[in-house]
C-alpha cells in the first residue's frame, strides 16, 4: 500500500497532503477514530456495529471507508435508520432480514465456499447476517435454510453439498441440536451460532448456547448468542487459509 501511494505521488496523481492523509493510521472524526490500517493488519477493514450510533454517524463512517477504497459492512441497522443512511449514501445494499448495509469493493473469491446452515425460518436474521458478512468480505456462500432436526431428512438432502464447503456456519435456536448432528456428518470445521429464538426455557438463547458448548461432536466451535457476524468472520479466515496458495 505504501509503495502504491508513493508511486501515485511520483506520477502526480496525489499531492503530498493527500498522500499523508492516506498514510495516516486512523482518521479522527471527533466521535470516532476510524482504523484505516485494520485491513493491512488483519485483512478485513473496520466493521460498523450500528446499534447505539446515529444515522449521521454511520453515514460519516461509511463515506470515510469508501473514500479509502474499503468494502463496507454495517450490522444491526434498522429499516428506519437504513432509509436515512441510504439518502446520504445511496450505493449501499440493505438486507432487511440481516439488518445490514453493505458495499462490496473487491472481486469475490473464485474457489471454495462457506455453507450457511440454518435450523428454522425464525433463525434467518442471524443466518443472513452471517451470509452477508461473508459475501461482503469476498467469500461465496451457499445457503441451506430450514433444515433443523425436527425434519432431519431436509438436512440429509443437502449433505453432499455441505460436505464440499470449506467451513460451515450452523445457526440454531430452541435446544440448539443442529450443530451436533451436523458435526457427526461432515469433516469441515463447524462454527455454531446459538440464537435467542425459543420458548421460555430457552432463556433467550442460553440453553442453545450451553447445548452447543457441550456438543459431543468434534470440530464444533461456538460463538456468542445471535452473533452471525462473528461466526462468518471466523469462517472467512478459515476459507482464506484453505485457499492461501490459490493465486500463486
Amino acid at each position: 500500500m505504501i509503495e502504491d501511494i508513493l508511486a501515485r505521488v511520483e506520477k502526480g496523481e496525489l499531492t503530498a497532503a493527500e498522500a499523508k492523509e492516506q498514510l495516516a493510521s486512523y482518521e479522527d472524526l471527533g466521535f470516532v477514530k476510524i482504523d484505516h490500517h485494520r485491513r493491512q493488519r488483519q485483512g478485513v477493514p473496520e466493521i460498523i456495529f450500528g446499534e447505539g450510533k446515529t444515522a449521521e454517524q454511520i453515514s460519516a463512517i461509511i463515506r470515510s471507508l469508501k473514500q479509502r477504497g474499503h468494502e463496507v459492512l454495517a450490522t444491526r441497522i434498522s429499516r428506519e435508520k437504513a432509509d436515512l443512511i441510504l439518502a446520504e449514501v445511496p450505493d449501499l445494499a440493505y438486507n432487511e432480514t440481516a439488518r445490514t448495509l453493505s458495499f462490496v469493493a473487491k472481486k469475490p473469491a473464485e474457489a471454495g465456499y462457506i455453507a450457511i446452515v440454518c435450523a428454522g425460518t425464525s433463525d434467518l436474521p442471524v443466518a443472513e447476517e452471517a451470509a452477508v458478512t461473508a459475501e461482503t468480505l469476498g467469500v461465496p456462500v451457499r445457503r441451506f435454510y430450514d433444515v433443523g432436526v425436527a425434519g432431519l431428512h431436509r438436512l440429509l438432502d443437502h449433505i453432499d453439498e455441505i460436505r464440499r464447503a470449506d467451513v460451515s456456519v450452523c445457526v440454531a435456536g430452541m435446544e440448539g441440536a443442529l450443530p451436533s448432528v451436523l458435526g457427526g456428518l461432515v469433516e469441515n470445521p463447524i462454527i455454531a451460532v446459538p440464537t435467542s429464538i425459543g420458548y421460555g426455557a430457552n432463556f433467550n438463547g442460553l440453553s442453545a448456547l450451553l447445548s452447543m458448548l457441550n456438543s459431543c461432536a468434534s470440530g464444533v466451535s461456538v460463538v456468542n448468542i445471535d452473533n452471525g457476524f462473528g461466526a462468518a468472520y471466523n469462517a472467512v479466515l478459515i476459507h482464506r487459509l484453505a485457499h492461501k496458495g490459490d493465486a500463486q
